[in-house]
């Protein structure tokens, strides 16, 4: 029985993509902040989740989009790019699809409104809760960046308390603080 090669396996799950067989592809990017599982719906990107178990965030994913989940580096070739761009100082703006089909109407109101933050800015849960209608909503707007599938890319990590302070962030605090330090955000 021949075992199958790297190669042969990349050349299948490449196709799959292609043949857009798959509800969603995803693969694992290095960053400076850690590895990130990210992944991709034929709508766009859905999920980027730091630390992941791996199989349960595959779970999640099936349960949510469908069980067609294959890891697939090349549907998630444009994200790992502008990623590194990203990283590198050199991209300040994601220019990707999104799918966030799945999120609650407030929610997606308010990831909108979060992915209108500024590069290098930030803004308090309430400032962000008046922008999305909600003014009074600073703990639900909380929430929401708490469950934000798509951490960097809808930019959760410029959000901060009423005070200035660097509270909440699923990723870690030390986390927020690196990606503010690299846009500028603080010194």
């Amino acid at each position: 029985m021949n075992a199958v090669t790297p190669e042969l396996d990349r050349r299948f799950r490449d196709a799959a993509a292609q043949e857009k067989l798959l509800d969603v592809a995803y693969d694992l990017v290095d960053t400076p902040v850690g590895d990130l599982l990210v992944a991709a719906t034929e709508r766009g990107l859905c999920r980027i989740a730091y630390d992941a178990e791996p199989e349960q965030e595959l779970e999640r994913l099936a349960r949510a989009f469908g069980i067609r989940v294959l890891r697939s580096a090349k549907p998630i070739e444009t994200a790992r790019r502008e990623l590194d761009e990203y990283f590198d100082g050199k991209r300040q703006r994601f220019d990707l699809p999104v799918d966030i089909s799945l999120v609650a109407e407030f929610n997606r109101r308010v990831l909108k409104e979060l992915a209108r933050v500024p590069y290098g800015e930030v803004v308090t849960y309430g400032e962000l809760a008046a922008r999305a209608s909600r003014p009074r909503a600073a703990r639900a707007v909380g929430t929401v960046m708490n469950r934000n599938p798509l951490p960097i890319v809808l930019p959760c990590h410029r959000v901060i308390g009423a005070n200035g302070k660097l509270v909440g962030y699923a990723g870690g605090l030390e986390r927020k603080e690196a990606l503010l330090r690299l846009e500028g955000a603080i010194l």
